[in-house]
């Protein structure tokens, strides 16, 4: 299911889903998401998506917190040891958290939903953590935590005044003997900076010395005794602050289990809520679910595409419809793949509990989706595309039975045609009689009247726009695909008698038909002016004659006339007329083309659209080029230039 996983792109949902939560532990459970096969598991896991999704329209994002190392922090507090303020103080974190949790599943409660009621299962433990902010402010033991450590503090200050006031006095009386004019802190001790020579000047003990040796750090006898007694304060402030740090781990290891609940509650929620958040994102809708084989998905889009260019798919199969096969054909980059990865793809969400970005979804539960999709050709073990396919769909024809999706792209490509084309059928009947549901892309026509004789089978194809020669992405159920191929040469210009020549060797006793419908609409005199033409320079005789300069018809185009330009049908304008081969040189959207007179057709006449003696350099003429030609009318200009644009 792994590899299914990532060939439909489940693995970026996933991904999606990890984005939204806060929590590592919500994050491990998305890593574990497998489709439910229990009915019943997955109806609850859809109710929890449904209301997370309500409460968050309803009420916005819940207070909930990531809990990083609170589960280290509790073995610590098991195993006898000792949190730090600053740890006391996340622990402490965490139950505000929690009690703004519970506070907003309290309100949740209104909406006459079940999810709000996890909240009876969360503590927040007040009276624990009014302890914890009482004792610890600031990433420190508070001076309030216990009467003995306000005493010992407040002596330790008392103390530190009256040595920083003597050994002020001592730097006021002793300026000569001082190579600085400061009290200088030295290993815990008040030291004063004294010069070498003086060191007998001022008794006491000598703690350290500059990087000279000039200067020798003494602390003066008269603060040594000073000194001593606030060490000893406080060695006492660090047995008073380590018991009370103690004592309030052993409330958190007594609490430990109202923890663990808390943190099992709160990762729960935070799964859930991940799942109402990407449903908000996607716009998407709680599927209904059935164990009937039945799957309608109304307008359904691939969650990993942008929804404003993404045309939306339908689908209809199993159940009472009696189709339990789709085989979609159409040209290539028309949309094939993805349209039945996006099946696949929906109907794996949907048995995992999440909605699914759809107008409206009945999706049947699979016992597994079984996937052939892509390249999978293997380097490393020597493998072609289509010896890949085939170990794949070996595997899938193992594993399938009634309740499995079966997606197959390109059914029997990658070999030859004739063989290929076999394989697709032979596996089209195996899929058939395992009674399973399957969606298969193909470009064999053969399999296409395979489709429309086989009972339970049903062809589809993706739409093509005929006028714009685009895919429209869009799955109709029903219809055979075209591949479009001989009707996009003939668009582009592909001459009527090779398509004539190509639709009599493809369609046989069928050609004129199909030759038809591909040149439907169009006139005989059209189907003439598609002969071939060469455009390229051509070796001229000495007794050669113009071929078209004779022409009538190529002498009655005149500069400035509208004209309708064949195959392509598009409008332009007459630039320069006909030579001795018969070509005119049109403008179509600022750009000038070679064409043949025989590709023209009148529109309008010059005449008809500018003044007797018009500037038409006003139409075919660049601004720089008509201002360049006014500024060398009025005398030499060297460093102008007129760029001649030659024609395509």
């Amino acid at each position: 299911m792994t590899n299914t996983y990532k060939t439909l792109e489940f693995d970026a949902i996933i991904e999606k889903l990890k984005g939204c939560c806060l929590t590592d532990q919500a994050k491990e459970s998305f890593d574990k998401l497998a489709p439910f096969l229990s009915e019943t598991e997955l109806t609850a896991a859809l109710r929890d998506t449904t209301e997370a999704r309500k409460i968050l329209d309803t009420m916005g994002s819940p207070p909930l917190v990531s809990m990083k190392d609170i589960d280290k922090y509790l073995i610590t507090a098991r195993q006898g040891g000792v949190l730090q303020p600053d740890q006391l103080e996340y622990m402490a974190a965490f139950l505000t958290a929690v009690r703004r949790m519970k506070d907003y599943l309290n309100r949740g409660k209104s909406l006459e939903l079940s999810l709000p009621y996890y909240e009876e299962n969360l503590d927040s433990l007040d009276g624990l953590k009014d302890e914890i902010h009482k004792s610890i402010r600031n990433g420190r033991v508070d001076d309030y935590a216990s009467n003995a450590l306000r005493d010992i503090r407040r002596g330790i200050t008392i103390l530190e005044e009256k040595i920083k006031s003597k050994a002020e006095g001592m730097l006021k009386n002793n300026k000569e003997y001082l190579s600085e004019g400061f009290i200088v802190n030295r290993s815990g001790h008040v030291c004063l900076p004294v010069k070498k020579e003086y060191k007998h000047k001022i008794p006491g003990s000598v703690i350290d010395k500059s990087s000279t040796g000039a200067t020798l750090f003494i602390e003066p006898a008269a603060i040594y005794e000073m000194n001593a007694e606030l060490a000893m304060l406080k060695l006492d402030e660090e047995n008073e602050v380590r018991k009370i740090l103690y004592a309030l781990t052993a409330l958190i290891a007594d609490h430990s289990e109202i923890f663990e609940e808390n943190m099992r509650v709160i990762a729960k929620l935070d799964f859930i809520f991940a799942k109402g958040k990407l449903s908000a994102d996607l716009c998407a809708v709680a599927p209904a679910v059935n164990t009937a084989r039945y799957m309608n998905i109304v307008n359904g889009r691939h969650p990993l595409m942008d929804r404003d260019t993404f045309v939306p798919l339908n689908i209809r199969m199993g159940g009472d419809s009696g189709i339990r096969g789709v085989v979609i054909t159409g040209p290539n980059t028309g949309g094939k793949t993805v349209a039945i990865k996006t099946v696949g793809l929906l109907s794996i969400m949907a048995q995992c509990g999440l909605h699914v970005p759809c107008d409206e979804a009945d999706i049947c539960m699979n016992s597994q989706v079984l996937c052939d999709i892509g390249d999978g050709q293997s380097v490393t073990e020597n493998l072609s595309t289509f010896s890949a396919h085939i170990i794949n769909i070996i595997d899938i024809l193992k594993r399938v039975n009634r309740e499995s999706l079966v997606i197959l792209d390109e059914l029997g490509s990658g070999t030859d045609p004739t063989e290929g084309m076999g394989i697709a059928i032979a596996l089209l009947d195996e899929l058939k009689r395992s009674g399973c549901l399957f969606l298969v892309t193909t470009h064999y026509p053969e399999v296409k009247q395979y489709t429309e004789k086989a009972e339970g089978i049903i062809n589809a194809r993706m739409t093509f726009d005929r006028e714009t020669l685009k895919p429209l992405f869009q799955l109709e159920l029903g219809k055979a695909g075209e591949s479009c191929a001989l009707y996009i040469a003939k668009r582009l210009g592909l001459p009527y008698g090779i398509v004539k020549r190509a639709c009599e060797e493809a369609y046989g006793d069928k050609a004129i038909s199909e030759l038809n419908l591909i040149y439907e609409n169009v006139s005989p005199d059209d189907k003439q002016a598609n002969r071939k033409e060469y455009y390229g320079p051509r070796i001229r005789k000495a007794a050669d004659k113009p071929s078209y300069g004779g022409s009538s018809r190529a002498k009655s185009f005149r500069k400035g006339d509208s004209v309708l330009v064949y195959p392509e049908k598009k409008v332009g304008i007459v630039c320069r007329t006909a030579d001795d081969d018969g070509m005119l040189i049109v403008q179509i959207k600022k750009k000038k083309l070679r064409v043949n007179h025989k590709r023209l057709k009148l529109l309008v006449p010059a005449k008809e659209l500018y003044p007797e003696n018009y500037d038409f350099s006003i139409v075919f003429d660049t601004v720089a080029n008509r201002k360049a030609r006014r500024m060398m009318e009025k005398g030499h200009q060297p460093d102008l230039e007129i760029k001649i644009e030659e024609p395509l």
